[in-house]
Formats: structure tokens, sequence, C-alpha cells
């Protein structure tokens, strides 16, 4: 990896991340800008929940062989090596697959049943970290023929690391506030043992449509996700999470096993709801790479508190007050109190105003 191409490549996805792309968008942009510093063969990247790790949805170059089913499946199955979630919880988020098996990959399930049927054998792995959570995951692969990754690539990997992370953030947000009118109806779907969708009510056909997907023949990343999660060992996942549509609404997914007369069955189900304020609102603070403490202070304002209503339930200056809004002003792209509040509301709300607030109220799990 020469210096010039990976410095090169990190002002070039310093650049992306900023811009304004939305995530998917984003993906394909840092894809072209990471190899220039990292050859490769293949790729995936993708965005997660920051709330529960889960993939939401993903962007794969060169990599036909392999199908998203497989790839959730490898990735929420029996423990393997280098796991997102477990990368998530080092200091170090990147991982290579033969430096983790100690020159045998053959010990990694997903390499025995995937990667050398499809003739890869070289794997590295980053979970995207920023604010202190996982916002995406990528994976380099490279072909038979090839030399595997050097530390000197996941070094670079690990530096890029909160870049990335910035640009799927940022990219999640992204948004059009002039869309079309969004259904507040509710979906459920049963998938029996095959994945497959054996009923589903009314709605469920457009929310599939809604997150990339097809009600009979084509199952949306987010939902394989949470199937997978639910079908995992009890416990080890939470198949829940929030994710937004390519027209900009936030949705909740949530995925439960079904049970029978006879206990539980091999079926799930899974339900599809717009998400209420006290789901979205901590996730688009976070997004915005606001601190615990400016993400406070937005509340505040969201809910109408002047500044000196804010000191006083923040216990902090009005000085303060003004220096944490001046910060998040910077970050969200706004110049006053109205702009902020407008655009979570216009970007995030504007689809779920008249209903009532959840019993969580609006902030709770911020």
């Amino acid at each position: 990896m020469k210096t010039y191409r990976a410095e090169t490549a990190y002002a070039g996805l310093e650049a992306a991340a900023d811009a304004g792309l939305r995530w998917d968008d984003f993906c394909r942009a840092a894809t072209e800008l990471l190899a220039q510093a990292i050859p490769f063969d293949s790729l995936c990247m993708g965005t997660s929940d920051p709330a529960t790790n889960l993939l939401c949805g993903a962007v794969l170059h060169d990599l036909d062989q392999l199908s998203t089913e497989e790839f959730v499946e490898a990735e929420y199955g029996d423990p393997d090596y280098n796991h997102f979630v477990d990368l998530a919880r080092r200091t170090v988020g990147v991982s290579i697959l033969d430096e983790a098996t100690d020159g045998n990959p053959q010990l990694s399930r997903r390499y025995r049943e995937f990667l050398t049927r499809i003739d890869i054998p070289h794997e590295m792995r980053s979970a995207l970290r920023s604010t202190g959570r996982m916002w995406g995951v990528v994976t380099l692969y490279r072909s038979t023929g090839r030399s595997g990754f050097s530390p000197g690539e996941a070094a670079f990997m690990h530096r890029i690391e909160p870049v990335l992370a910035r640009g799927l953030r940022r990219g999640l947000i992204v948004g059009d506030v002039q869309r079309a009118e969004r259904s507040a109806a509710n979906a459920v779907v049963i998938l029996n043992a095959a994945d497959q969708v054996v009923s589903a009510t009314d709605a469920a056909e457009q929310r599939f449509l809604d997150l990339g997907g097809d009600l009979w023949s084509l199952l949306p990343v987010a939902v394989k996700s949470v199937v997978a999660a639910a079908r995992g060992v009890a416990g080890q996942w939470v198949p829940e999470m929030q994710v937004r549509t390519q027209a900009g609404e936030w949705l909740t997914l949530h995925a439960a096993r079904v049970r029978g007369p006879e206990g539980t069955t091999d079926d799930v189900a899974v339900t599809i709801a717009p998400a209420g304020p006290a789901e979205i609102i901590p996730l688009v603070v976070a997004a915005h790479g606001l601190t615990k403490r400016e993400q406070q202070v937005v509340q505040q304002v969201l809910a109408g508190a002047s500044t000196a209503e804010i000191a006083r339930r923040l216990h902090m200056s009005p000085y303060t007050v003004q220096d944490h809004l001046k910060v998040v002003f910077e970050k969200v792209g706004v110049s006053s109190r109205r702009e902020l509040t407008s655009r979570v509301f216009f970007d995030h709300y504007v689809g779920r105003f008249g209903q009532s607030p959840t019993a969580t109220g609006w902030f709770a799990g911020g």
C-alpha cells in the first residue's frame, strides 16, 4: 500500500463523508476510493442499527456469488470468528480472518461454508463506529491467487473507520422534505422455516417495497437480519431495529418465533411499523454526532424550553447552554432554534403529526 495512494484515498473519503450523500451512494463512492489504497476483488458495506448492531442494508461490489441471505445467516448464526458485534467491542474493530484463526481459516464456519465455495480465501472485516456506536460494517475480499491482507492495510482500515462511520450516519439523515405522504399502517408477515412469506397483512406489500424488497420474492436486508436474530440463540441478539427507507421514513422492525399448540414453531412473525418519536429522535441526534450533553440540550430545545429553563433543568449556566447550542447548530447545519426544530420535525416526524406519543414519552432511551 503506497503512502501517496493511501493519503489520496483518505482525503477523498473525508470529502465524501461530508458531501451529504445518501448512505447507499456513500457506500458506492467509498468503494471506489478505498480501492485506491487497499486492492480487493469484492466488498460488502452497509449500515447497522446503532442500538442493536443488526444489519439494516448493504451494498455489494462484485459479490454476486454470495447472497445477502447467506451473509446475514452467517453473521447471526453460530459463533464464529470476527462477527461484527464482537469487533465492535474491541479497541481496534478491524480483523483479518487469517490472523484471527492463526493461519487456519478452516476453523471459521463462514470460511468453510461460504468463502471457499465462491473461491474467496482472504477476508478482512471492520466494524464502523462513531460516537461510541456501530453505524455500519465493511468486509473486503481477495480471491485465490492473490496475497492476503497485510497488517498495514488493517491499520489503514482502522484509521478510516470513523470516517466511514461518519459518512454512513450522515447518510442516514439525508432526506427530502417534500416526500410522498406516508402510511401509518402496521404490517405483519409470517415466514416459514425456509424464510418464505406464507401470509401477510395488506400493508406488508408496500412496506417490503419501502425497504427495497418484494413481498413474495425478495426479502429486504433489514427483514433478513431481524429474522436471523430471532432464529439465533435466545438472548444473543435483539431481533429489533430502526431503519430508514429510501423515501426517508423511519420504521421499526421486530421479529419473534411463532408459538403453536405444541410450543415454539419454526415460523417467524415480523412486525413493521412507523417508528415513534421516542425511537427516532435519540437516533437522529446521535447521527449528527452530538455528545450526550449536546443531545440533552437538543431534547430541551425540541420541548420548547428557553435558555434559562434549559440551564436550570440541566444544572449549567445560560452561557454554557449558548455555547452548546452554537456547536449543535454547526453540526446539524442550522443557524437557529427554529431551524433546528424544523430540521428534526420535517425530516423525521412530519409523517407522524397528529399521532399520540407512546407511553415511554418522546425522548425515552436517549
